[in-house]
């Protein structure tokens, strides 16, 4: 680090840059010199950063990033005119401009470029979304959604801060709220009151009023001793003593019911199942998962390299090559999103019309029975496949989250409102009222994460898989006639039909 006085300062991927006192900008690490002058704001990308001058001008400087220019994307071409605030991601930044709208450029895979309209005080990008504060204190996010790190929860916020695949806001009360990637521990954010979050790629720190604490793939940050200087005098802790970490306890972090068996994935990236095992569904292979997706007779997992793999029924299951983002399971075929945004669908039955997804991005997709729904970048959904009870006759509107069951569908819109369609036996299509913020649609039943961290579930109840326990839970997910629950501590709480070990959670 370089010696002197600073004001600002912003860490990207490889480098680091800070302004002085006075205004010019300097950059240590491997991606490039900053341009000369005076800079009011600072922000760094993956592989370049930009800045703010004071007349509101943005301008982006960086390297070559893997053999490509980082004017290849757009995402150093800043356009013309003044802004209040400005942010750097992976291959987009976004700013707002001195009425308030946001303004993106780069990138505009998975909908990187899709800002909403209104008027924003700031914001702030991630690896492949966004997000901003509105005049109100709402929050907006768009981009990438494969682990709905852009369903923001409602309320009003005061900080807000996008990291790879989770993000984390500051409530107008002072809590701390992350959604998205739970991988690492990364959004399982302390009680208490904050100012202030950063979200990073596997963890995340925040501000306190009174220091600062970190949670997730990385080591805390040591306690310094707080002192209280003389005017004018620097405040300088003597360093401290740092006991090793205790071991951090291996949790849950997702978990998927499936047709008679359920999958869940724990908190080293390896991956528990149990249940019925006719069809060696709960055999699952070891490695490092990033997503798990379980079907009827078999299980889809996503690696940490975004590759997939599937254990059970079929050669049917051989998925295709490439990169994914998320996978999404159900009787007998299986809908990933690349990292492109395009969907790929493979099946049990050729030329099945559920695993021919139309063109275009998505930043999510839910399989059902005998069709699909995908999100697509602007927020409308997309269902192909049968019709049998109008479960693909989609409602317009702009929602964050959509889930396919055997014949209806429910999705979650900015509100945290659920709509729901298609077959309305066992009134599965008529959800309770509340603040939901995530929503699982199973067999012929229902079931959906309200903010309070409470779960509500509707439709057919005939094995008990209505009966959802008490409790502050972080995800749900119904199968066919069992749900499943991932409570706040990382444990997994199972009810519905148990004659084949489906609800037999084990430990961590």
């Amino acid at each position: 680090m370089p010696e002197g006085r600073f004001a600002a300062i912003s860490v990207g991927d490889r480098h680091a840059c800070a302004i002085r006192v006075g205004g010019t900008v300097i950059c240590w690490g491997a991606e490039g010199t900053p341009p000369a002058g005076t800079f009011t704001q600072i922000s760094t990308g993956s592989h370049y950063a930009c800045g703010l001058r004071e007349n509101g001008a943005a301008e982006c400087w960086g390297t070559a990033w893997y053999g490509r220019s980082i004017s290849d994307r757009g995402q150093a071409n800043a356009p013309s005119g003044a802004f209040t605030t400005i942010s750097a991601g992976s291959l987009h930044s976004c700013g707002v401009r001195e009425n308030g709208a946001l303004e993106c450029w780069g990138s505009d895979s998975v909908g990187r470029l899709d800002a909403p309209s209104g008027t924003f005080t700031t914001v702030s990008v991630g690896t492949a979304h966004a997000c901003a504060i509105r005049e109100s204190g709402a929050l907006a996010c768009w981009g990438a959604n494969s682990y709905r790190q852009s369903n923001p929860p409602p309320g009003v916020f005061t900080h807000v801060s996008a990291g790879s695949w989770h993000s984390c806001g500051v409530r107008e009360s002072g809590r701390l709220e992350c959604w998205g990637d739970k991988t690492y521990g990364q959004s399982a954010a302390a009680p208490g009151r904050y100012l202030a979050v950063a979200a990073g790629t596997r963890h995340s720190c925040a501000m306190r009023e009174r220091g600062v604490t970190c949670w997730g793939g990385q080591r805390p940050p040591p306690a310094f001793s707080q002192t209280t200087p003389q005017p004018g005098t620097p405040s300088i802790a003597p360093p401290p003593t740092v006991n090793p970490p205790s071991p951090t306890p291996t949790t849950f972090t997702a978990v998927s019911a499936g047709g008679f068996h359920t999958c869940a994935l724990r908190s080293t990236g390896t991956i528990a199942c149990w249940g019925r095992n006719t069809e060696s569904q709960i055999s699952a292979p070891s490695g490092s998962f990033s997503a798990i997706s379980a079907g009827d007779r078999f299980t889809c997992a996503l690696r940490s390299n975004g590759a997939i793999t599937c254990w059970g029924t079929a050669t049917w299951l051989t998925p295709p090559s490439g990169t994914f983002t998320a996978i999404a399971s159900n009787t007998d075929h299986v809908c990933a999103l690349r990292s492109s945004g395009a969907a790929a669908c493979w099946d049990a039955s050729s030329g099945n019309s559920r695993s021919s997804p139309p063109a275009g991005t998505y930043t999510a997709l839910s399989a059902g029975h005998s069709h699909t729904c995908g999100l697509n970048s602007s927020g409308a959904i997309v269902c192909w496949g049968s019709n049998s009870h109008g479960q693909t006759n989609a409602p317009t509107g702009a929602f964050t989250a959509v889930s396919a069951g055997e014949s209806h569908n429910c999705a979650l819109t900015g509100a945290g409102a659920v709509s729901c369609w298609g077959n309305s036996a066992n009134s599965r299509t008529t959800p309770p009222s509340g603040t939901f913020t995530a929503i699982s649609a199973g067999y012929a039943h229902t079931c959906g994460l309200l903010s309070t961290g409470a779960i509500a579930c509707w439709g057919d109840n005939g094995q008990g898989q209505a009966n959802a326990p008490t409790g502050t839970f972080t995800a749900v997910s119904a199968g066919r006639q069992h749900t499943c629950g991932l409570t706040s501590a990382g444990a997994i709480t199972c009810w519905g039909r148990s004659d084949l070990g489906q609800t037999n959670a084990p430990a961590p």
